[in-house]
């Protein structure tokens, strides 16, 4: 299964994930929800956009779960994480958020900060590699 069902559809021609050689490699992921809206991003009657990394965060990290529960792995299995940030001014919510889902026990991690993500909205994207469990 490359693309999740009842996960946003990728807005290009590539999968949610890609398993080859006992590892689940999952392409880029943000905030995005199933219907296109983004988790973290809201715009009031006066159209004033607030926008919260701490909630966009934790959106990718569920999304990244689900994607893994689809290939058979999960959180836990995580070996390598690249974050990308569109502000270092936002790293401190980030990390806020990624310690609620792992500790020094987690997966190598790596964060960037780059010029900007497919929508605007967006203040994060998180790549991924997972071991796949072995069943016996």
């Amino acid at each position: 299964m490359t693309v999740v069902p009842g996960k946003a559809v990728p807005r290009g021609r590539f999968p949610h994930v890609k398993v080859a050689g006992g590892f689940a490699y999952v392409s880029g992921t943000s905030s995005r929800l199933p219907d296109n809206t983004i988790a973290g991003a809201a715009v009031d009657e006066l159209g004033t956009t607030t926008l919260d990394i701490r909630v966009q965060t934790r959106a990718v990290l569920e999304n990244i779960r689900d994607i893994l529960a689809s290939v058979g792995a999960g959180l836990e299995d995580l070996v390598s994480v690249t974050s990308y940030l569109v502000s270092m001014n936002d790293f401190g919510g980030y990390n806020e958020v990624y310690g609620e889902f792992f500790d020094e026990t987690g997966p190598a991690r790596t964060t960037v900060a780059v010029h900007q993500l497919p929508h605007p909205q967006l203040l994060i994207e998180i790549q991924a590699v997972a071991a796949i469990p072995q069943r016996s």
